[in-house]
């Protein structure tokens, strides 16, 4: 079982930046390490979408074309921690963002799908005003 929580969501305005982390609890490190962990995000009245992913064994990267060239996803292995930097943001990335986990690596399985991951955190919001 992993717990996941998420953090660092917030209101900026256009242009601006933000940095979510998540940190993941009840994995051991060996578990952590074969983990694809994700970032999605829901708008208002929208389906939930992947915005990133990482495989924390082998830190494959995997992007939406949305947020590709404009964010950057990272993990602190030692702290078991997900970073998800989000920079040049754009009204339209008003959402809910939530971080989510899954066994096994992101390139074995279609990642930027809910169905894929298991274990999901509660979510942070994150508002862009123009």
């Amino acid at each position: 079982q992993v717990q996941l929580v998420e953090s660092g969501g917030g209101s900026v305005q256009a242009g601006g930046s933000l940095r979510l982390a998540c940190v993941a609890s009840g994995a051991s490190g060996y578990t952590y390490s074969s983990l694809c962990m994700g970032w999605f995000r829901q708008a208002l009245g929208k389906e939930r979408e992947g915005v990133a992913a990482i495989s924390t064994g082998t830190y494959s990267r995997y992007y939406a074309d949305s947020v590709k060239g404009r964010s950057t996803i990272s993990q602190d292995k030692a702290k078991k921690t997900l970073y998800l930097d989000l920079n040049s943001l754009k009204p339209e990335d008003t959402a809910v963002y939530y971080c989510a986990a899954a066994v096994g690596w992101c390139g074995d399985r279609r990642w930027s799908l809910q169905s894929s991951f298991a274990y999901w955190g509660q979510g942070t919001q994150v508002t862009v005003s123009s």
